[in-house]
């Protein structure tokens, strides 16, 4: 079981959020304040409050998360976060209502070179480190089939991108907008990669424009 913040008024469609890499429920204080919603923020395994697991992987994190969802959740996901919540809404279509995707690196069309195994930190990390190999690898490996199942999401969907001075191509997030039904990408201009820390106000005026009302 994960462990989550509930936090806003009871009653009407949640708004799920989900964090980056080694970040954890936490990061979404801000945000969630600023919506009229219920707010159900998540950690996600290996971070924050959620247990340290034997093994890691988007699939395994997109089941945690499905067993919190109801019948109608919208969904908020940054970075590895969003790649979970398109996960949830490829696999639950009829569950996922509205879906945000921060700044989320879509499968690289080509394998990168890899990545240097992750060292044993010598101080205490908030996460468990040993879900940065899996973790890293999986966002780095080709995956035509992610692709190919974008086209199975029906909830409207909004790409919010960093602009130029995050790592995340808006090249990609294009091509990812164009094969999703219902899709638009919105750029916030020199937030980088964490919209949401570096920009909040620009980014709970469109995200939470576009949830809505319970």
């Amino acid at each position: 079981m994960l462990a989550f913040r509930e936090t806003g008024p009871s009653g009407g469609v949640p708004v799920v959020l989900l964090h980056a890499l080694g970040s954890k429920a936490g990061t979404w204080d801000d945000f969630g304040a600023r919506l009229d919603r219920r707010v159900v923020a998540v950690d996600l395994p290996g971070h924050g409050d959620s247990a340290h697991v034997e093994s890691y992987s988007l699939d395994a994190m997109a089941d945690g998360v499905a067993e919190l969802l109801g019948e109608e959740a919208d969904l908020v996901g940054h970075s590895m976060g969003g790649r979970v919540a398109v996960l949830l809404a490829q696999r639950l279509p009829g569950r996922v209502r509205r879906l945000v995707v921060e700044d989320t690196p879509p499968p690289p069309l080509e394998a990168l070179e890899p990545l240097a195994p992750a060292q044993e930190p010598s101080e205490p990390l908030p996460f468990d480190w040993r879900l940065i190999d899996p973790i890293m690898t999986e966002l780095r490996t080709p995956d035509p089939a992610w692709w190919e199942r974008l086209g199975v999401i029906t909830a409207p969907t909004l790409l919010i991108s960093g602009g130029p001075s995050s790592h995340v191509g808006r090249e990609s997030l294009e091509r990812m907008c164009g094969l999703i039904p219902d899709c638009r990408l919105v750029v916030v201009e020199d937030a980088g990669h964490r919209v949401h820390g570096s920009r909040p106000e620009e980014f709970a005026a469109v995200a939470g424009e576009f949830l809505g009302p319970a």
